[in-house]
């Protein structure tokens, strides 16, 4: 898909800044716990050799069933290539990637839904501490040989967040803090006073519309999973830029139900460049920052070094005192060059 130049706007409307991430790691666990305040030190373990024989030996005491795979794979080719071998012996397929997740797929018919989130309950209560992985995430399937399909019934089962958040900050000073999509799962529920999961990028639109037809004092928190999951990783330029586009045409349904009040953030959780193909992996860069709203002066907030500035953004705008890291770019002036 061919991209034209876009001419210089004579009269933005919103305040832009681009940030830079401070904590070690590119992975979504970390992003959203940075955007919400908490910079982390370390980064969450990964394992690019599967994990080690203890974990899975424990593992399968747990569950009373084998593991296949144990290895950095691709989600819909790991179903290709083992989904044979686990619908004959009901062996769980155990996977992961270049982010800390421990992926568990098992197809529908073997073994049912609240089996497959029980199992992965048991692995996330394993994994801890120094196998602490960022998230432990069910991955269901169906259909029959070689046309094997994940379902939009997967459930991601995050690390506690390790300290104070500005959802916790917010929900302790009775705001509301509404998430939708991903949110409730990134976070373990901390800090979150309601939550609806989505299927996807227009689900999402959809439901973030209807929760600003509600009178609510807080934050709504969203997260559209599909540039990411779809796009992202698979390095598909052309359905990227699609997305994009789709979201460019709600976008002004977005702003015309925003109240005099109301700020609208814009932004993301890593980089994933669908056009680096060296690997499918995130890629580390700085990401966009977009804030508008009737309260919002439309400047440059030039570079920052940490997404937590939108943490403490929310919580100033919000009139909580900021216990977590971050500056606010609320009171900013002037441009920055």
């Amino acid at each position: 898909m061919k991209c034209e130049k876009q001419e210089r706007a004579e009269k933005p409307l919103a305040a832009v800044a681009r940030m830079k991430e401070a904590s070690r790691g590119k992975d979504t666990t970390i992003g959203h716990w940075e955007i919400a305040g908490l910079v982390s030190k370390n980064p969450l373990p990964t394992y690019p050799d599967g994990f080690p024989k203890e974990v899975l030996d424990e593992f399968s005491r747990l569950t009373g069933r084998g593991v296949l795979c144990n290895k950095t794979y691709s989600g819909t080719q790991v179903i290709r290539d083992y989904g044979d071998a686990h619908v004959k012996t009901g062996d769980l397929i155990v996977y992961t990637s270049a982010d800390s997740v421990f992926q568990i797929a098992a197809h529908e018919d073997v073994v049912p839904l609240e089996t497959l989130y029980d199992y992965c309950r048991k692995a996330r209560a394993m994994l801890q501490g120094r196998h602490g992985v960022g998230r432990v995430i069910a991955r269901p399937f169906e259909g029959t040989s070689g046309s094997y399909t994940r379902t939009a019934r997967r459930h991601d089962f995050s690390l506690l967040p390790p300290q104070t958040t500005m959802l916790d900050q917010l929900a302790e000073a009775g705001k509301e803090v509404i998430a939708v999509g991903k949110i409730n799962d990134i976070f373990a529920g901390k800090g979150i006073t309601e939550f609806v999961y989505t299927g996807g990028n227009e689900e999402g639109i959809e439901r973030t519309l209807s929760y600003l037809d509600k009178d609510f004092e807080g934050l709504c928190f969203v997260n559209l999973v599909d540039y990411d999951m779809l796009y992202g990783h698979r390095r598909d330029v052309d359905g990227y830029a699609r997305a994009l586009t789709y979201f460019d045409e709600r976008l002004s349904e977005i702003m015309a139900k925003l109240g005099r009040e109301d700020l609208l953030m814009i932004t993301a959780d890593h980089g994933c460049d669908p056009a680096y193909t060296k690997t499918t992996d995130h890629t580390r860069e700085y990401t966009p920052f977009i804030m508008y709203g009737q309260p919002v002066k439309p400047v440059n907030l030039g570079t920052r070094q940490t997404f937590a500035d939108i943490a403490a953004t929310v919580l100033d705008y919000l009139g909580v005192e900021s216990k977590v890291s971050g500056t606010s770019m609320y009171r900013a002036e002037k441009a920055v060059e």
